[in-house]
């Protein structure tokens, strides 16, 4: 589905005038056009199937023990505030019949992520994606993020992360995804 970038700016344009500005004036005269091709970019994964990048018909038969990818950097957009929220996730799967390409994991990732989103939301559609593409034995996902609506307004905590976990199969299991969260914290 593709951002209605004509609807976006000249919703910008309203805005702009709704706060009291003039849409018009040379600082803000690209604003519309430059919002409407970010947020083209920021929700990209409307209506994206993100578990079909997990397609892994090359890869049936092989089969690893555990595969953890660490620290992949996402962006998103709050869909309370639509202010953006950054930050990295932790993917970790027990593989069932067959593995991905690792690059396939971080697509899963910006996929769900380029969607006005919650944080909670998106750490369980990602381990619901994985499970849909891969039918793992189980997946773990750990999620830490820094909300600009938290930051930038309301109680202005600049310094705080959430941190969100979603887990399904054997991963939910505390004793079993006790490794994998003591691998996540270890610094290289």
């Amino acid at each position: 589905m593709a951002v209605d970038r004509a609807r976006v700016a000249a919703a910008v344009r309203e805005l702009l005038a709704a706060i009291g500005d003039d849409p018009a004036r040379p600082g803000l005269a690209e604003t519309p056009r430059r919002v409407a091709e970010a947020y083209a970019e920021y929700f990209a994964g409307v209506g994206e199937d993100a578990s079909a990048h997990l397609d892994t018909s090359d890869l049936t038969g092989e089969r690893g023990e555990m595969v953890l990818l660490r620290d992949i950097e996402f962006r998103s957009m709050c869909e309370h505030h639509l202010l953006p929220f950054t930050g990295i996730a932790h993917v970790a799967y027990l593989p069932g019949d067959r593995i991905v390409g690792l690059g396939r994991i971080p697509r899963v990732v910006e996929t769900i992520a380029s969607r006005p989103q919650i944080q909670e939301r998106l750490t369980d559609e990602i381990a619901d994606a994985l499970v849909a593409g891969l039918e793992p034995e189980g997946v773990l996902v750990v999620v830490d993020a820094v909300h600009g609506c938290v930051g930038a307004r309301g109680s202005r905590q600049v310094n705080s992360s959430t941190v969100t976990v979603a887990s399904r199969g054997r991963l939910a299991e505390p004793i079993e995804r006790a490794e994998i969260m003591a691998l996540i914290g270890e610094r290289r």
